[in-house]
């Protein structure tokens, strides 16, 4: 299986908008908020196993949005470089947990220690006979 994925720009929906807040007659004028958007069950760039992965982990449609910064042209690739981290996270094959067992010295330790905290309490209390 590939360990890479490759997803065409064609299956990428961009709409650019003006981001909000201050900043002036630039922020009024310039659209320079990126939404992208990838539909994960109609791409034909993903294996079946991975768009299982997915559309599991991540649904129908993965959107990411970048306004940070005054250039459309840098929003862009704020905007690629997140849908590719996102993607990334949610084709990870998590490895499965193999159960362990404790090993001898640690069982001891870990009694040891319960031991010797039980003394200390006990050392602690307050006899009949003192009162």
């Amino acid at each position: 299986m590939a360990r890479h994925c490759a997803i065409s720009l064609s299956e990428l929906e961009w709409r650019f908008t003006g981001s909000g807040g201050p900043g002036g007659q630039h922020a009024n004028t310039a659209n320079t908020r990126v939404e992208l958007r990838f539909e994960v069950a109609a791409s034909s760039s993903l294996g079946p196993r991975q768009k299982a992965r997915l559309l599991d982990r991540l649904g129908p449609v993965v959107r990411v949005v970048a306004s940070d910064e005054r250039s459309q042209a840098r929003n862009r690739q704020i905007a690629l470089d997140r849908l590719a981290d996102r993607l990334a996270v949610g084709l990870q094959v998590k490895r499965e947990r193999r159960p362990t067992r404790a090993t001898r010295g640690s069982q001891v330790r870990r009694l040891d220690s319960k031991r010797r905290q039980g003394d200390r309490k006990r050392q602690r209390r307050t006899g009949a006979d003192d009162y």
